[in-house]
Parts: structure tokens; C-alpha cells; sequence
């Protein structure tokens, strides 16, 4: 499956109609369509079309999202950037492992390259929603880049994966985003009845045992099976009858 086919570019919170116009722009630059606007933070968005030179065709599909929920729900894959070297409680890729991962996931369903606006970039909670954190490197005297320039620099990778010659065995559908949270919950709310997570702050023990469960490419049915199991689980332990 062609990774440019299945992927979705998402920005959350941008601000700016000019940067829509240049990651469009560097999108139809490099062969990508699938461009999102999670809670954008304009809505004027003509300007956009000034900078999306021969990119028109990618703002004409965009889809805008009311949450980053909304736009990665059916992701088996996520993507996150960051120009932040350290982050909270996880290592970074750099951005080819990054775009390799992106690639290879490819193969079980949908996947999201997430970008952040531009006052802050994504916040530790936001990158929490993301299977990994790839970060480009720059120099010290300016280390965060233009959202149309970081933009340009992974979609030229994710092009130039799309074009090497693979052999992919056959895989299982991932699981989306949507399921995922799903078992999260499901997790959260059997292991605070059974005391064994901190009611106070459960979500750092969520977030690793999570990742060690997709770290293997968790596929839709093992997803299934597993937030089955904790729903059990919770009825068992708080002694709520089966509806």
C-alpha cells in the first residue's frame, strides 16, 4: 500500500492561512492529498490560496476537524513532531526512523503525520495520542522551524519512502485510534477499581503500558480482545452484572 495514499496530514491549532498554504503547497510538491485542520484557530482561510501555488486541488479536500480525537480516530499510526530534544517520560526519532515507521505501518490501514501550530507547537497530552515523536534536527541558535518548512522536510522523506522498493508481507488491519482509546479507558477504569494504578495520577503507567502493547504493531483484533478483557475485568472487580 502506498504510504501517500493512506496519509493524512494533520495541523493542530494553526493559526495561520499562509502556513495551510505552504504545507499544501509542499504536499502537492511531494504527492500527498490528504490535508486536516484539527480545532484550527482561523477560519479564514482564503489568504491560504495565495501560497498553495498549484496546490488548489489539496485545499479543495481538506477536511476540518472540531478535535485531534476527530482527525486521528481511524489512524493506526500517528506520527508526532516536535522540535523539543527532550520529552516527557519518552525518547525521539529522528525524522527518517520517524518517516520509516510512518512507512511500514502503512501496510495495516490509515496513518497521520501531526504537526502543531505555531505558538506552541504539541503539548506532552497531545504527543501522548502519538505512537512516536520525530524531531529534525537544527542548530541551537534557532531550533524551531517554520510549520511549512518542517512540513517540507517530512513529506520529502515520506516521497522518498514511498519510492524505494519494499516487499511487504501481508498484516493484520491495525488498530485505529478510535479503538485504542477505547481500550485506554478500559484499562483506566478496571485497574483504579483494582488499586493498581495511582488514582491521583494514572496516566504516565497508562502511556507506557500502551506503548509496549502497540510497540508490536497491535492489530485491530488483539485490540479488540484486549479492551473485551478489561471491560471483564472491571464488571469482576467492582461486581456490576453484565447489561
Amino acid at each position: 500500500m502506498s504510504l501517500r495514499a493512506t496519509l493524512r496530514v494533520v495541523l493542530h491549532q494553526v493559526q495561520s492561512p499562509d502556513n495551510v498554504g505552504s504545507v499544501a503547497r509542499a504536499m502537492a510538491n511531494f504527492g500527498a492529498t490528504g490535508l486536516w485542520l484539527a480545532e484550527p484557530e482561523t477560519t479564514e482561510l482564503a489568504d491560504a490560496r495565495r501560497l498553495a501555488v498549484h496546490a488548489e486541488h489539496v485545499l479543495d479536500t481538506m477536511k476540518i476537524a472540531g478535535s485531534l480525537g476527530e482527525a486521528l480516530a481511524p489512524c493506526v499510526y500517528v506520527l508526532g513532531t516536535s522540535s523539543r530534544r527532550e520529552l516527557a517520560r519518552r525518547p525521539s526519532l529522528d525524522a527518517e526512523e520517524g518517516v520509516r515507521r510512518l512507512r511500514a505501518a502503512a501496510a495495516r490501514g490509515p496513518v497521520a503525520l501531526l504537526l502543531g501550530g505555531e505558538r506552541r507547537g504539541l503539548s506532552d497530552a497531545e504527543l501522548a495520542l502519538c505512537h512516536d515523536v520525530a524531531v529534525i534536527p537544527t542548530g541551537a541558535r534557532q531550533p524551531s522551524m517554520n510549520l511549512g518548512a518542517a512540513a517540507a522536510v517530512l513529506l520529502y522523506l515520506v516521497a522518498r519512502a514511498d519510492g524505494a522498493e519494499q516487499v511487504e508481507p501481508a498484516q493484520s488491519p491495525g488498530a485505529p485510534r478510535e479503538l485504542v482509546d477505547l481500550l485506554r479507558e478500559r484499562m483506566r477504569r478496571a485497574l483504579l477499581a483494582a488499586d493498581a494504578l495511582n488514582a491521583q495520577n494514572p496516566e504516565p503507567v497508562l502511556d507506557e503500558m500502551l506503548r509496549a502493547l502497540e510497540r508490536g504493531g497491535l492489530a485491530r483484533r488483539e485490540a479488540e480482545l484486549w479492551a473485551a478483557a478489561f471491560k471483564q475485568l472491571a464488571r469482576a472487580v467492582t461486581g456490576e452484572r453484565p447489561r
